[in-house]
């Protein structure tokens, strides 16, 4: 499985072209609470019966609050065909603290 830092992802995110599709697998409260805008949100528990929904020909960076479950996740998804699968080390919080820190930590 590909990991990447959150910087690494600002600077993905900030480039024209082909953006990555950010996955964040979190429950609603903890999406409520912070997210990157512009992501995708579907919980850890709802992605074997919704993964359908991606694309597995788009770059997808799935994310959580400190990464453990969105590597389950980017590990699951890399076994349904999907090629380009990176895990945001650090989750949410890591983005929070290098990257952002008006995203809200808890």
């Amino acid at each position: 499985m590909k990991e990447l830092l959150a910087i690494e992802l600002q600077q993905w995110l900030a480039e024209e072209e082909r953006k990555p599709v950010v996955l964040d697998v979190r429950e609603h409260w903890e999406y409520d609470v912070a997210h990157l805008p512009g992501s995708t949100h579907i919980p850890m528990g709802e992605i074997p019966s919704r993964f359908t929904e991606l694309s597995p020909d788009v770059p997808l960076v799935v994310l959580c609050h400190h990464g453990v479950r969105s590597a389950q996740v980017a590990h699951y998804l890399e076994h349904q065909g999907f090629d380009t699968v990176y895990n945001l080390v650090g989750g949410i919080d890591a983005w929070s603290h290098t990257v952002d820190p008006t995203v809200p930590t808890y």
